[in-house]
């Protein structure tokens, strides 16, 4: 309506368009009923005809007299009557309203694509008198079934809107307009689908399309109600896509349900520990607490935290119980030989260590999934069923993991050797469904990781490390970032806060001079710093984060700057002049107070070995 059709006077079309208004139901067509005193002036018009233009698409709508209008049919003989001014190019079936004492008109076909410079959302355009006015509503009456249905009945709203803020606006047609959207949106969500059930999220960017038939039908049979055929109202014959839509939400409430039952078969955690470990993405996380909370079990409860945090155990299907397992018995290969320092709260304190610097740094997104599995598991068993004796005692004394590793990276090759015939049991096999490639992967990026923590190689994995930051390319490699990654963890006590580094130095010491010990019995001569009579604490201290802590630290985060700023550019960009990431580096501060503690104990010790010397004389 409001089509100014040729021939008629104004009032003619008024009263034309108000008739139109009048629909019978959402399924008839829209009608224009022949107006009393126009018969014999519309017979003797031709066919009209005129281009209806609905965001950006448009429509050819043909007008008939009643005679034109009865004679006119779907078939192409019925299309013939047609003028030929009126004919088009078939890009779709011609269809006309058979009808015998009114005059009609029908959309013969719509635009295949839309124009993208229309600026009108919505405007009627007639042939000869290219008169273009805007409308207040599209009054296209299609069935509420269709796919458009939705888009119409937000263009009704949409108009309906616009026409509101310009002034009064006719009660009917605001009824009209409301009434078709009331009835499309309760097609989409019907009632005893809405009641009780949240629409997800996920959901919101479904597209029909994407769903192959197969599926649609397996959904649809297994996860909705089958609505009887007495109930089925038109258009219902064929399967919807909201019922597909329902069947995924019925499978989405299934995964949730699901990830509930495997939550519920979850470890357990005391209270204390799960408090404490709501702070473990802390630079200054106190292991030791939580050693003494978890009754000497700190490894199994950071370990098992990390991993289902990254959803390592989902997405690995590790299975919870066997996991449990088996960090318990890596935990008690940490605990055979009672080291004071290279214990179980030594590799829970690496692995958490690494998680910060994983997590705090967003390294993470640098990484696939299994290359950060790899990486926290590298970290938990990096120092599996140590000795509590370097790599050297183990050399002069001509041990058995010596001779049997050939002097090279002995307790390195002996750790993640240990751990990887573990697994080799059935009950400790928490790898048992990565596939072949997966683990092939897995196991070379331990093996490098915890190789690498080896201190002969200290030197040279920095300098490598330097060598690759001197040019402007991002040519890091992953396995040497993560190798020196876990290095710089696993020395990492002295940038930790005071009351960490300090009983850390305590233990290290206490199991340096153990060693010393054991040499001085078996006529050893003593490794540097395991002389307990000889080792000036504070000194050493010094000369360790002078040369090869700070030094470190500061190697690796430089890679992690040039890998985060590299990953955000793009592998193709030159990363060497991009602004460097701002992420926290707790340990600059933590290395300053340290030295400067250790620096006020050098002096005091020296005092206090200058009197001993003097009262010695």
């Amino acid at each position: 309506y409001g089509c100014p059709w040729i021939g008629m006077s104004d009032d003619e079309s008024e009263e034309l368009t108000t008739r139109s208004r009048t629909k019978k139901s959402n399924s008839e067509p829209l009608v224009l009923y022949k107006p009393r005193n126009l018969g014999e002036r519309r017979r003797s018009q031709p066919i009209g005809k005129c281009v209806l233009n609905i965001d950006g698409y448009s429509y050819l709508i043909v007008a008939s007299s009643p005679e034109k209008s009865a004679a006119c049919g779907s078939n192409d003989e019925a299309s013939e009557d047609i003028p030929p001014e009126l004919k088009v190019e078939k890009q779709g079936n011609i269809r006309a309203v058979n009808t015998t004492k009114q005059a009609s008109f029908k959309i013969l076909r719509r635009s295949t694509a839309k124009n993208p410079h229309s600026n009108k959302p919505f405007s009627i355009k007639d042939d000869k008198s290219s008169v273009s006015s805007e409308v207040q509503s599209d009054n296209l009456n299609e069935s509420i079934e269709l796919p458009e249905a939705c888009d119409k009945a937000a263009l009704k709203l949409r108009q309906l809107l616009r026409l509101l803020k310009q002034g009064p606006v006719e009660k009917e047609l605001i009824f009209s307009d409301l009434e078709y959207a009331v009835q499309v949106l309760e097609t989409c969500n019907p009632s005893e689908n809405s009641k009780g059930t949240d629409v997800e999220d996920e959901l919101s960017e479904v597209e029909p399309d994407l769903v192959p038939t197969e599926v649609k039908e397996w959904l649809t049979s297994t996860f909705t109600k089958q609505i009887n055929a007495s109930g089925k109202r038109k258009g219902e014959e064929k399967r919807k896509f909201r019922s597909v839509a329902n069947a995924i939400r019925a499978g989405i409430m299934v995964d949730k349900l699901y990830r509930r039952m495997a939550n519920a078969m979850l470890m357990q955690y005391p209270p204390e520990v799960s408090k404490l470990l709501k702070s473990i993405d802390e630079w200054s996380f106190d292991i030791f607490m939580l050693n003494d909370i978890s009754t000497g079990s700190p490894l199994k409860y950071v370990a098992y935290e990390l991993l289902n945090r990254y959803g390592i155990l989902r997405k690995f299907k590790l299975p919870s119980n066997i996991l449990e397992g088996f960090l318990a018995h890596i935990e008690s290969g940490y605990c055979k030989y009672r080291n004071p320092y290279h214990n179980n709260t030594h590799a829970a304190d690496v692995t958490q260590t690494l998680h910060y610097m994983l997590c705090q740094t967003e390294l993470m997104n640098w990484f696939s999934d299994l290359e950060i599995f790899a990486a926290l598991f590298a970290a938990i068993i990096h120092d599996y069923e140590h000795t509590g004796t370097t790599n050297n005692f183990h050399v002069m004394s001509g041990t058995d993991i010596a001779l049997l590793y050939n002097d090279r990276s002995v307790l390195e090759s002996y750790h993640v050797s240990s751990a990887f015939r573990l697994l080799k049991q059935e009950e400790y096999n928490i790898l048992q469904n990565l596939s072949k490639d997966e683990y092939r992967e897995f196991r070379s990026i331990v093996i490098e990781m915890v190789l690498a923590t080896d201190m002969t190689s200290h030197f040279q994995q920095v300098k490598t490390m330097r060598n690759l930051l001197s040019v402007p390319e991002n040519n890091i490699d992953k396995s040497k970032a993560m190798s020196l990654l876990l290095h710089c963890c696993d020395i990492s006590h002295p940038a930790k806060p005071w009351e960490l580094h300090s009983r850390w130095t305590k233990y290290l010491l206490n199991e340096f001079f153990r060693q010393g010990d054991l040499e001085q019995k078996l006529g050893l001569p003593y490794s540097p710093l395991c002389d307990r009579n000889t080792t000036h604490v504070a000194e050493s201290q010094i000369g360790f984060i002078d040369f090869i802590l700070e030094p470190s630290v500061n190697v690796c985060c430089d890679m992690m700057e040039r890998i985060i700023v590299c990953n955000s550019l793009g592998p193709s960009s030159a990363c060497a002049g991009a602004p460097k990431p701002l992420f926290k580096k707790p340990w600059k501060q933590c290395i300053q107070d340290n030295r400067q503690r250790w620096k006020v104990k050098a002096e005091e010790e020296s005092k206090s070995r200058g009197e001993d010397g003097g009262k010695e004389e």
